[in-house]
């Protein structure tokens, strides 16, 4: 059996745009997920913004932290769900007050991980914190659909 060898992905020549909070990354990636489910086809570099990642590298480090137990099924549920209807959890609606706690929690762990692998803004991830705690703010960035 032949070993398998991995090659790192090319990317095309231009600035790498990492993502400015953990949230932007995981709503990129629940884009992406979807238009896969529908039956698009992945094709590197195709947008005009090139990410430091595949949408597969926001899912595994999700997957490590849930299998290394710094996160719950509870936070994975609450990821889920509103990834799905691309929105962030309101605090002050009483039944997404334990939701909105969830979300943060999981997005400060997913934060902390992509920092470190150089996906996310460290100077953008401290802004958009200071965004979330503002309740009337938008979600802003680039958050169209990963390109297939």
């Amino acid at each position: 059996m032949t070993q398998q060898r991995l090659f790192p992905k090319p990317l095309r020549d231009g600035e790498v745009t990492l993502f400015a909070s953990a949230g932007q990354a995981w709503f990129w990636f629940v884009r992406c997920q979807a238009a896969r489910i529908e039956g698009a086809r992945v094709v590197a570099d195709a947008g005009d913004v090139t990410r430091p990642c595949d949408p597969d590298d926001i899912y595994n480090a999700v997957m490590r932290l849930w299998r290394g137990g710094e996160i719950g099924q509870a936070h994975l549920q609450v990821l889920e769900y509103y990834g799905t209807v691309e929105r962030v959890p309101d605090p002050r609606v009483i039944e997404e007050q334990r939701k909105a706690v969830l979300w943060d929690e999981a997005l400060a762990a997913l934060g902390n991980v992509l920092i470190r692998r150089n996906i996310v803004d460290p100077d953008g991830a401290a802004l958009a914190e200071d965004a979330e705690n503002d309740t009337d703010q938008e979600m802003q960035g680039d958050f169209m659909p990963c390109h297939f």
